[in-house]
């Protein structure tokens, strides 16, 4: 088996790693204040959520508030 050698007429995919651009992309505009307080704000939710469902989330999953058996009458048992 031999390979061919001819061009590829998507060869230049294949560069496109070595591909410098000398055009430089425009600088990002700066946050407003406002949206640096609403960022602010939504991580401060989210925080105070995941703080809240362990809180929560904790008590229910203590194992020595509940215990794991029970002692329970029979309900028809009553002597008669």
């Amino acid at each position: 088996m031999f390979r061919r050698r001819e061009p590829v007429p998507f060869a230049f995919v294949a560069e496109a790693d070595r591909f410098r651009s000398n055009v430089t992309p425009p600088p990002r505009p700066r946050a407003t204040p406002s949206q640096i307080a609403g960022r602010t704000l939504i991580g401060l939710t989210i925080i105070a959520g995941f703080i809240g469902s362990l809180m929560f989330g904790m008590p229910a999953l203590d194992s020595q508030s509940h215990p794991t058996q029970q002692i329970q009458q029979p309900e028809a048992s009553d002597g008669r």
